[in-house]
C-alpha cells in the first residue's frame, strides 16, 4: 500500500479521498483550502474535504499558500505520491519537480484546461468528454496523462449530474493508478489546448437573442444559476429542452412566451424556441414550470422575459 498526501477542497474531491482510504492506502496528511465565511451568518465553514478527513480521523492542514515553512513541511513528508483533486492552489515547482504528484482532471485534456472544465464542456455542447489522471508539472493542467477514460455527455445532462459522474469515475481511476505504483506510464498531451476560464456572475443572465442551443447549454452548464427576468422579478431557470420543431426558426420576439402547457413554457430565442421545464422564483421552491406558473399570473402567453 502507498503512503499518500491528499490535496483537495470541494465536494468533487471527496469520492477520491474516500476511495483511497477504502482501498487501504495510508493517507499521512490531507491538505485543503482554509475555512471561509459562508452562509447568512458568514461563519467560518471548512471545506468538504476537511469535513470528510475529520470524519476519517486524518490529519488536516490548510495553509493559505504553499510557501516558506508550509512548503518545507510538505516536502518533509515521507509520501510515495501526492494525490491532487481540485485543491485550488497551483503546486510550486519545488514540489512537482521532486515528488510524484497525480491529479484528477475531468476534461478531454488538453481541451478545457483550467478552473471550470465541467462547465465549459457543457457550455460548448461537447457530446463526449474524458476523465484524466495526469502527472502534475509546473504549468496549468499541462502534464502528461497516465490514465484516460472517455464518456458520453447526453444533451440533457446538467452540471450537477456531470459533476457526480466524473467525480466517481475519477476516484476509481485514481485508486487504480495508485494501486499500480510505481508501474505507470505517462503520455504527453496532444492537440489544441483550450482554456476553461472562471465562470462570472455576468454569465448568469440569459440573452434571449442568442441561438436556442447556446441558451440551453448555458442553463445546464452553470446549473442552478441561470437567470431571467419577468417584469421586476428575477428568477432561476433550472432545466430546459430545445424544441426541435422550431430549432431553425424564430416565432415572436426574443424572450416572448410563445405557449404554455403541462410540460413547460416555450420561449422564443434569437433562433429557435426553448422550453423551460423547471424553474424557481425568489424565495420559492424549485419545481416544474407548470407548478410554478399556477401562482404566477404574469407568466402567460405573450409575456416578455428580459
Amino acid at each position: 500500500m502507498a503512503k499518500v498526501v491528499f490535496m483537495g477542497s470541494p465536494e468533487f474531491a471527496v469520492p477520491s479521498l474516500h476511495a483511497l482510504h477504502t482501498a487501504g492506502h495510508e493517507i499521512i496528511a490531507v491538505y485543503t483550502q482554509p475555512p471561509r465565511p459562508a452562509g447568512r451568518g458568514q461563519k467560518l465553514q471548512p471545506t468538504a474535504v476537511h469535513e470528510a478527513a475529520d470524519d476519517l480521523g486524518l490529519a488536516v492542514f490548510h495553509p493559505e499558500k504553499l510557501r516558506g515553512e508550509a512548503l518545507d513541511t510538505v516536502l518533509a513528508l515521507n509520501a510515495d505520491v501526492f494525490c491532487v483533486v481540485a485543491y485550488g492552489l497551483l503546486l510550486p515547482k519545488a514540489l512537482v519537480d521532486n515528488r510524484l504528484c497525480l491529479n484528477v482532471h475531468p476534461s478531454a485534456l488538453p481541451r478545457w484546461r483550467g478552473a471550470a472544465p465541467l462547465q465549459w464542456t457543457l457550455l460548448s455542447g461537447d457530446t463526449t468528454t474524458d476523465v484524466c489522471v495526469m502527472q502534475l508539472d509546473e504549468g496549468m493542467d499541462t502534464g502528461p496523462v497516465v490514465a484516460r477514460k472517455t464518456m458520453s455527455v447526453p444533451q440533457d445532462m446538467n452540471l450537477a449530474e456531470l459533476h457526480d459522474v466524473t467525480a466517481l469515475k475519477g476516484a476509481n481511476m485514481l485508486v487504480n493508478v495508485v494501486n499500480n505504483l510505481p508501474d505507470i506510464s505517462a503520455v504527453p498531451q496532444e492537440g489544441e489546448a483550450t482554456h476553461a476560464v472562471k465562470i462570472t456572475r455576468e454569465m448568469r443572465r440569459i440573452d434571449w437573442t442568442k441561438p436556442v442551443g447556446e441558451i440551453h447549454n448555458l442553463v445546464r452548464g452553470i446549473y442552478p444559476m441561470a437567470q431571467a427576468a419577468l417584469g421586476d422579478e428575477v428568477f432561476k431557470i433550472l432545466r430546459t429542452e430545445v424544441s426541435q420543431l422550431w430549432i431553425h426558426k424564430r416565432m415572436g420576439e426574443p424572450g416572448e412566451v410563445m405557449g404554455m402547457d403541462s410540460t413547460g413554457v416555450a420561449i422564443a430565442c434569437g433562433t429557435g424556441v426553448l422550453k423551460i421545464t423547471e424553474m424557481q422564483r425568489p424565495g420559492g421552491k424549485a419545481g416544474t414550470t407548470a407548478e410554478v406558473a399556477r401562482g404566477w399570473p404574469a407568466l402567460k402567453h405573450g409575456a416578455k422575459l428580459s
